[in-house]
């Protein structure tokens, strides 16, 4: 290893030599191949180093890891990785498997025996992990990095690897599964100080092919919970699956059953029956125990998190980090952890300028404090803003809460009790294809909001003059009769303005009813922060299908529902306009409460779709920190004086203050 007072000429063995970049304030840019921990596969990398001190070590330094999503590679000289150089981090980035010039599909080794295993892994713990691992050890042994200040960054695929360094922390999986601590060639002991990743994916099986078992007030919401296979999000995975093919290095079908991405793509377009299914089964199994940090063994406390996702993403949305965030809060009780939710990310993300700036602020300032010990503690709880149409407007918010559970402290309920029938042919394909992600028209797509034949739906009342701003997941919870065993629901919540006319997608759900009749079935549609303007209305729909995004299922035949219910969390306080105190949360069989989230509830009639109360309140966004501004007085409930253990309306409210 080279002297810590001399300067860094070279890494990883000599393999890149370091030169400076003038126009980039003379930092230090190492880039090339090097050899991985297996001794063989090539992988390309890039080490930025901050400008060669005029006196003093040369090294070790305070690193981040910046990994790159889905069709990318390794980071160049970026706005970003300028910026850590020049503010003493060392960077480092690779092109993962399969990607770039580590055995991507124009490498030009790629049939050379260095990428024999250099293959797209499709972000497996044991491999494209384990590479970022090993080679910042590497540096570690150079005295280029500092072995237990290493932060993680990425979006996207790389926000999935961030999530998984993240969660073993000071550990490596190994290619049997099992864990080993992380340590560098020469024995240092390695961590990950803190990352930040951005729309990642924490369960590849659920963010592909989403089954309705994950609810955002439970405290563990593993992905086979009720042993269904989901409904593939059809336009999202055949066109990451194209691009792939076309950019990548996917593994000859048949060779290695842990990374036959395209077998596995062909088992999942065949369509159901899934359940049963020895193929799609074990695809499930395998995503689930090495691509999905969700499943990496959680005994152990992650590495501080600032995870971020946003409202209109439909391949990655926000309940992909909620469900980390809450069996990670019920286990480790003082992680430190943040989330951070805006318009943003991958289609329909509106990915606005002045938003993206206040994201990276917060990610600079957890770098900083948690890898250079610089600054105050940063916020740990939810910062939220809202979607606004169109882009050029400004969204909400911010808006701060310590914790998920608090961020909504009232609840608009609906309810209609008559059985509707959602018909297996019901389908309009102007509106599937207006809020499709991939070829619709963005967050602020509109699409007719009549009513479809064959579906099942249920409209609030119109907003009242101040609005309410849905900040969480609609809950649907509904008597739902399926003979089918591979039916699906597909639900949409819109909002229509008043008159009627174009409507705007919120939020969408899809769900895998369980067979026969059951009552008080229960299933989220993912989350938002949206505002309902004064005389607008919220319309959910119940149908077949969501085509082109979601695959229509092989036999769907007609599904009953009765009872129906949608809950929306509201930032407003109860007893303004339509928000009540929000209900008893509906806990399927094996599932507990997450941390904040209570037994209890109100049992009192709050229906949203039969009155249509006025009033006024409202939230108020503030800088950080902040605060909601609480209602007067408490809404009145029938038979609120009948529930246990509900706090008083002076401890109801502080509860629900954020933090400041």
């Amino acid at each position: 290893a080279p002297s810590a007072q001399a300067a860094i000429p070279s890494v990883f063995g000599g393999d890149l030599s370091c030169a400076a970049q003038p126009s980039a304030g003379n930092i230090r840019l190492c880039s090339g191949p090097t050899t991985t921990f297996d001794g063989v596969t090539k992988v390309d990398v890039n080490v930025i180093l901050p400008p060669e001190p005029a006196s003093g070590p040369d090294g070790p330094y305070p690193t981040i890891g910046a990994f790159h999503g889905w069709s990318g590679s390794k980071f160049g000289l970026t706005e970003a990785t300028r910026y850590w150089a020049n503010s003493g981090y060392a960077v480092f980035s690779q092109s993962d498997r399969g990607w770039g010039n580590s055995c991507g599909g124009s490498d030009p080794d790629r049939f050379a025996p260095k990428c024999a295993k250099g293959y797209n892994h499709l972000m497996d713990t044991r491999y494209e992990v384990r590479d970022a691992q090993y080679l910042l050890s590497v540096l570690a042994d150079e005295n280029v990095v500092q072995p237990t200040k290493i932060g993680a960054f990425g979006g996207s695929y790389g926000g999935g690897l961030s999530m998984a360094l993240a969660a073993l922390k000071d550990r490596v999986m190994n290619a049997d599964g099992s864990y080993s601590p992380w340590q560098s060639p020469l024995g240092k002991n390695m961590a990950i100080a803190a990352a930040t990743p951005e729309i990642p994916w924490t369960d590849l099986a659920n963010a592909l092919m989403p089954n309705g078992d994950t609810l955002d007030y439970v405290a563990d919401a593993p992905y086979m919970k009720r042993n269904r296979i989901g409904v593939s999000k059809s336009s999202w995975v055949a066109g990451l699956f194209a691009t792939g093919l076309a950019g990548s290095n996917y593994a000859t079908p048949g060779t290695d059953m842990d990374a036959d991405v395209i077998s596995w793509y062909l088992a999942i377009n065949a369509g159901e029956p899934y359940d049963g299914n020895p193929i799609v089964t074990d695809v499930a199994n395998e995503v689930m125990a090495h691509h999905s940090s969700y499943y990496i063994d959680h005994s152990e406390t992650p590495a501080p998190l600032l995870m971020s996702n946003g409202w209109t993403d439909d391949l990655f949305p926000a309940d992909e980090t909620i469900r980390f965030y809450n069996r990670t809060r019920s286990e480790h009780p003082s992680a430190d952890l943040s989330l951070f939710y805006m318009d943003y990310g991958h289609m329909r993300g509106q990915n606005k300028d002045a938003d993206i700036a206040k994201l990276r602020d917060r990610q600079n300032a957890w770098f900083d404090y948690y890898l250079k010990g610089v600054g105050q503690k940063p916020f740990e709880g939810v910062e939220t803003l809202t979607q606004t149409c169109p882009k050029s407007a400004p969204s909400g918010g911010p808006y701060f809460a310590p914790s998920w559970a608090e961020i909504a402290p009232g609840e608009i309920r609906g309810e209609t009790v008559a059985a509707q029938t959602i018909q297996p042919l019901t389908s309009d394909p102007t509106r599937g294809e207006a809020y499709d992600p991939v070829a619709g028209g963005g967050a602020c797509a509109t699409a007719p909001s009549s009513d479809q034949t064959g579906a099942a739906n249920l409209r609030f009342d119109p907003a009242p003059a101040s609005g309410y701003t849905l900040m969480g997941s609609p809950t649907i919870v509904a008597d739902i009769n399926s003979v089918s065993p591979t039916a699906e629901i597909a639900a949409r919540l819109v909002d229509v303005p008043p008159g009627g006319g174009a409507a705007t997608l919120v939020a969408r759900g899809l769900y895998r009813p369980t067979v026969g009749s059951a009552a008080n079935q229960v299933f989220q549609l993912h989350p938002n922060g949206y505002k309902f303007e004064a005389g607008h209305v919220a319309k959910l729909e119940l149908l077949p299908n969501d085509v082109p995004y979601a695959r229509p299922s092989n036999l769907q035949l007609p599904i009953t529902i009765s009872n129906l219910e949608l809950r929306l969390p509201v930032l407003e306080q109860p007893g303004s306009g339509l928000v009540c105190q929000p209900a008893a949360k509906v806990l399927p069989a094996g599932y507990d409460l997450a941390p904040g989230f209570s037994a209890g509830g109100s049992t009192a009639s709050c229906n949203a779709a039969e009155s249509g109360a006025g009033g006024g309140g409202g939230s108020t966004p503030t800088g950080l920190p902040g605060a909601v501004k609480p209602a007067k007085k408490c809404a009145k409930a029938g038979k609120a004086k009948k529930r246990r253990k509900q706090p008083t309306c002076k401890r109801r409210h502080r509860r629900h203050k954020l933090h400041s």
